[in-house]
C-alpha cells in the first residue's frame, strides 16, 4: 500500500518532468530550425506559425520560473500567522506563541540559518518547535548546531528527529544547544500559567509517542511532535490539542491550484502544508526551510520557506 501510494505522487513528478522536458525540446527544434533557414536565406513558412511562438513564449516562461525557484523562492522566508482555539486555556488567558520551523537541511552553504534567530526573536515566542530533519550531510551539521544554539537562546526550544537525519544514524544531534530533544517523554512546561504537555518522538517511531499519550490526563493541553503528517488521523482519535509535523516542503515543488507534486506521506496530498481540523485535533503542517537533499535540485516553488507562528487562544464559549 505504501509504495502504492509513492508510486502515485512519483508518476505525477514524471508526468511534470516530461512534460517540461518535452517542451524545451520542441522549443530547441523550432531554434534549430529557424538557424537553418536562416543560413539557407528561406523564408520561415507561415504554417504553424503560432504553434512555434507559443512553444518559445511557453518555454522561455518555464526557464524564467526555473530561474526564480533557484535563485529566489528558497531566500523568501513567510512567517505565516495561526490562531487555534481551545476550550483547555481558561476565558481571559493571553495567547500562547509557539514558533514553528522544521526541515531546516542545512548544508556546507547557507541560505536562510544566519537570518532565522532574528526574524524569531522579533516574533517573541513562549515556545519554539522543530519538527526534523536539521541537516542534509556531515558539512552541514555545525550549521544546524549554531542555528539552534541561538534558537534556544531566545525561548525553550524542543526538537525531534526527521527521518533524514535518522538515516544517517544520528544520536543527540542538539545535545550541547541548550535545545531538548523529545524521545517519547512527556514533558510539562509552564507558560503563563497554564501546562502544556510536549509529546514528541524521532521520526519511524510513533508508538512510543501513543505509550506516551497514555499517561497523560485528558484535561491536559497536549502538543505533539512528529516530523511526518502520517499520523494525524492516529493523534485525532487519541484527543491530541495540537500535531506539529513539516516533511512535506508543501511539495517543495507546487503548482497552482493543484498543489504539492509530492509528498512522500502515506497521507498522499490529504496533508501537504498549511493548518488541518481533523476531529478535535489541529495540524500544523509547516512547508519547513530548506530544500531536501542528495541528488535533488535546490529549488522550491509556490512552496516558500515557512516560520509558522502559532496562538493557541481561549475557545469563545
Amino acid at each position: 500500500m505504501l509504495w502504492s501510494l509513492f508510486r502515485g505522487q512519483l508518476a505525477a513528478a514524471m508526468i511534470f518532468l516530461s512534460t517540461l522536458a518535452a517542451l524545451f525540446a520542441a522549443a530547441a527544434w523550432v531554434l534549430a530550425a529557424a538557424a537553418v533557414r536562416k543560413l539557407r536565406r528561406r523564408p520561415a513558412p507561415r504554417r504553424f506559425r503560432w504553434v512555434r511562438r507559443i512553444v518559445l513564449i511557453a518555454a522561455g516562461v518555464a526557464l524564467v520560473c526555473i530561474a526564480y525557484a533557484y535563485f529566489v523562492e528558497p531566500f523568501w522566508l513567510e512567517v505565516t500567522h495561526v490562531r487555534i482555539p481551545t476550550a483547555k486555556l481558561p476565558t481571559g488567558a493571553r495567547p500562547i506563541r509557539i514558533v514553528h520551523i522544521s526541515d531546516l537541511h542545512c548544508e556546507s552553504a547557507p541560505r536562510l540559518e544566519a537570518r532565522l534567530p532574528g526574524v524569531i526573536a522579533k516574533l517573541k515566542p513562549d515556545l519554539i518547535a522543530f519538527t526534523g530533519d536539521g541537516y542534509n550531510s556531515l558539512p552541514g551539521r555545525e550549521r544546524f548546531r549554531q542555528c539552534i544554539t541561538q534558537l534556544a537562546a531566545i525561548a525553550p526550544t524542543f526538537v525531534v528527529q526527521g527521518n533524514w537525519n535518522h538515516e544517517q544514524g544520528a544520536e543527540h544531534y542538539v545535545e550541547g544547544t541548550g535545545a531538548q530533544e523529545l524521545t517519547g517523554q512527556a514533558v510539562r512546561v509552564q507558560v503563563a500559567g497554564t501546562e502544556l504537555v510536549l509529546i514528541g518522538v524521532a521520526w519511524g517511531y510513533w508508538p512510543e509517542v501513543e505509550r506516551a499519550l497514555s499517561t497523560v490526563p485528558g484535561q491536559a493541553l497536549q502538543v505533539v511532535l512528529y516530523h511526518s503528517p502520517d499520523h494525524i488521523p492516529a493523534a485525532s482519535k487519541q484527543g491530541v490539542d495540537l500535531y506539529l509535523t513539516g516533511h512535506t516542503h508543501g511539495g517543495q515543488v507546487a503548482l497552482p491550484f493543484y498543489g504539492a507534486l509530492v509528498t512522500l506521506t502515506t497521507t498522499g496530498k490529504q496533508f501537504e502544508a498549511g493548518l488541518y481540523h481533523v476531529g478535535k485535533t489541529y495540524a500544523y503542517v509547516n512547508r519547513g526551510i530548506g530544500t531536501e537533499g542528495g541528488f535533488v535540485p535546490r529549488v522550491r516553488f509556490c512552496a516558500r520557506p515557512e516560520v509558522a507562528v502559532i496562538e493557541l487562544v481561549p475557545a469563545s464559549r
